[in-house]
């Protein structure tokens, strides 16, 4: 049979290394997971290790119509649990009744957006392992204090504990790209709702982050125009704030603006 043309603009890049593909499986605990969901299965290299582990509770989602075909004709056991559409319009809440776990090569152009759709889903989503640029990868599981802790760094890991696992040479994919991999997994830690308001929370982190360089003082006026900080946040650059922190701040802006 045919393999499937990767397609640029889909983000494609087929992983075709097993023993890697069986590392990145052996990675996802699903401890407490009911349903299992791999993104973007392309032509099934973690998909047959998922099927042989873990059978009828492994879902698949994807976008490619010729991907959907190749799995068919190659995992015909997959076939009642494969999606045809893309991820990110996925009502999960809708579609699964229990804990999900999270698994796949992410395509790089939209790993942020999955993301953002496990944050949203956090009370059903209790492990993600997936394989994701190096540079994103270490951005997510970096520590207060670092040039590369960010938005998603604050918000993720306001829920999940973070951990980088192993990097992933350009050459194990088809076609490689120009840049290196990581696998990394999130468990769902016990925080099950912040000690502020949420949706505020998401703002003020952002806000803090669109202009980095500057101090908070100047950061967040710029997104709340009246809001004077405190002499503890007002010189501090958004970086070196923990999750905790950004809490603390997100109460203060709320008082402000009240």
């Amino acid at each position: 049979m045919p393999a499937v043309r990767p397609k640029k603009q889909l983000g494609q890049h087929f992983l075709n290394d097993k023993n890697v593909a069986l590392k990145i499986v052996e990675s996802l605990t699903a401890e407490k997971s009911d349903y299992i969901i791999e993104v973007g299965p392309g032509m099934g290299v973690l998909t047959g290790e998922l099927l042989s582990k873990y059978g009828s509770k492994l879902f698949a989602a994807e976008v490619d119509s010729e991907s959907v075909e190749y799995l068919k004709r190659n995992l015909p056991n997959l076939t009642p649990n494969l999606i045809q559409g893309d991820f990110l319009a996925l009502n999960l809440s809708k579609k699964f009744n229990g804990n999900l776990a999270i698994i796949g090569n992410f395509p790089y152009n939209i790993s942020s957006q999955i993301f953002f759709k496990v944050l949203e889903n956090k009370q059903m989503v209790d492990e993600v392992v997936c394989m994701i640029q190096r540079e994103v990868a270490l951005r997510i599981s970096e520590k207060p204090g670092t040039k590369t802790y960010g938005i998603l760094s604050v918000l993720l890991q306001a829920f999940y504990n973070i951990e980088y696992l192993f990097t992933v040479n350009e050459g194990v994919f088809s076609p490689p790209p120009k840049v290196k991999s990581a696998v990394i997994r999130l468990k769902r830690n016990k925080t099950q709702h912040l000690d502020c308001n949420e949706e505020l929370f998401v703002r003020v982190v952002k806000a803090g982050f669109n202009q980095r360089r500057k101090t908070l003082r100047n950061s967040i006026r710029s997104a709340f125009p009246n809001v004077e900080l405190s002499a503890k946040f007002s010189e501090k650059r958004p970086e070196r704030l923990s999750v905790e922190e950004f809490v603390a701040l997100t109460n203060e802006v709320e008082k402000a603006i009240k």
